[in-house]
């Protein structure tokens, strides 16, 4: 394994980017591939500007995948590609293996994903490998795209970030890009109802006026928005929260629900549609925690916290670790993207 020529990789993964959690899990794919013996290239789209419907917004994605996938292969001349998320792929110049968190046919219904989801299908049925992010994922994608033995569950690895804080001094945090997906107004009315006035909840991710153009009313008191802020500081911000709640409407995978379990918070949901793998890990965490009743569940959390919850959130993380991770990529992913090495 390794370069077979002055220019050339092993693997070019084709990033789409479009937010902060497929950045990170493709960085994450990228150095593990690495850590396995093979040569890496990460190709990034640029950033499209905004489009006022979600048909377009990922058309001008597509496009954008596909300038950094033509460009990639002509600097390196790469011996298996990976795409990452099938909008990246829907313009593929060369066949590749496809990775994703949910295709479109589960969370582009309807005029949303009008052109996506027969563009997505003839993908899915050529890709020569899928890697989605979870067994759910796979669910979801078209029943010719299940056929045979082409896919292989890849989930993204999630860790500590850091050295505990030396107090829990946030009560609970919510993510808030995407707010209306993620069901932020459904957090904060529940938040108002329940908190006391000695706590905070941290809303992450979006900034004020992001917000009130989402229609996202904020509580006159006890919300702080931090705005968007990098990785180091928001993971920082879980390491101090004792609670993070979500409500989404639709969870697509749930590593922002994942990333806060390492790091020690306890997982306040709602149940949601989709291959919402978070879930039934807080389920089996503390059933409490979850359900429709987003108060009562927070007050639970902060007031009558499960004793073994930590212990509990170790062993049952161990199979997101970067170690299982890595095994899946040196074992199965690379004989299987670079059959000759």
């Amino acid at each position: 394994m390794g370069r077979s020529g002055a220019d050339s990789v092993d693997v070019l993964v084709v990033s789409l980017g479009s937010t902060s959690g497929l950045r990170a899990a493709d960085a994450e794919l990228a150095d593990s591939l690495r850590r396995a013996g093979a040569s890496v290239a990460l190709l990034a789209a640029s950033p499209p500007r905004p489009m006022r419907t979600l048909a377009l917004t990922d058309l001008s994605w597509a496009l954008a995948a596909r300038r950094a996938a033509v460009a990639g292969l002509t600097a390196h001349r790469p011996r298996a590609l990976i795409y990452s998320s099938t909008t990246s792929s829907l313009f593929w110049p060369r066949p590749g293996a496809i990775r994703f968190d949910a295709p479109s046919a589960g969370n582009r219904p309807g005029r949303h994903g009008l052109w996506q989801r027969p563009a997505e299908r003839r993908r899915l049925s050529q890709a020569p490998l899928l890697l989605p992010w979870s067994s759910g994922g796979l669910e979801e994608a078209p029943s010719a795209a299940r056929t045979g033995e082409r896919a292989l569950v890849l989930p993204v690895p999630v860790e500590l970030s850091g050295p505990p804080a030396p107090a829990r001094d946030i009560a609970a945090i919510a993510y808030g890009a995407n707010p209306f997906k993620k069901g932020l107004d459904r957090v904060l009315r529940a938040w108002h109802r329940i908190r006391r006035p000695d706590e905070r909840l941290f809303v992450a991710g979006a900034s004020p006026s992001e917000l009130a153009r989402s229609g996202i009313s904020l509580p006159a008191e006890g919300v702080h928005v931090t705005g968007p802020l990098p990785p180091d500081e928001y993971r920082a911000l879980l390491r101090r929260a004792r609670v993070f709640v979500c409500a989404p409407r639709r969870e697509d995978y749930g590593l922002a629900q994942l990333e806060a379990l390492a790091d020690g918070c306890q997982l306040v949901t709602t149940p949601a549609p989709g291959p919402y793998a978070a879930l039934p890990i807080a389920r089996s965490l503390d059933p409490r925690l979850v359900g429709d009743d987003l108060g009562t569940a927070l007050r639970t959390a902060l007031d009558d916290p499960a004793p073994d919850y930590a212990a509990s959130v170790a062993s049952t993380l161990a199979s997101f670790g970067r170690a299982a991770s890595d095994r899946i990529v040196r074992e199965e992913l690379l004989p299987r993207l670079l059959p000759s090495s």
